[in-house]
């Protein structure tokens, strides 16, 4: 579910001070997508590519996957196939887990709370 290598990658990258700042960065603005999808139906391909790319970012692999699924059916014009519940819950998951392991990549206790 969780590309733990790319976590690690990530974290390497940019640092403790700056992963804990793009995963705060990160559950506020998918969540907010999250959160609308499948509402707004004129934004629905443009969403899942915004989720498509953050996710894979952070090593959220399986959501990743399934937003770029919804991706290409939105484009292809076929919205009703998109599984909004399916990518909602995939995302649910895919932060549980994440968030279970977290403090192995990063010790702000203030994250493991967001």
């Amino acid at each position: 579910m969780i590309d733990w290598d790319r976590v690690a990658e990530l974290r390497s990258e940019i640092g403790e001070e700056g992963f804990g700042e793009v995963i705060e960065l990160f559950l506020d603005e998918v969540e907010g997508v999250v959160m609308r999808l499948g509402h707004e139906m004129a934004t629905l391909e443009e969403d899942l590519h915004f989720l498509k790319g953050s996710a894979w970012n952070l090593g959220f692999a399986a959501f990743g996957r399934l937003c770029q699924e919804g991706e290409r059916q939105a484009a292809a014009g076929d919205m009703a196939a998109v599984d909004v519940h399916a990518v909602v819950a995939c995302y649910g998951a895919s932060k549980t887990d994440f968030m279970a392991r977290v403090h192995e990549f990063c010790d702000r206790s203030g994250i493991a709370a967001a």
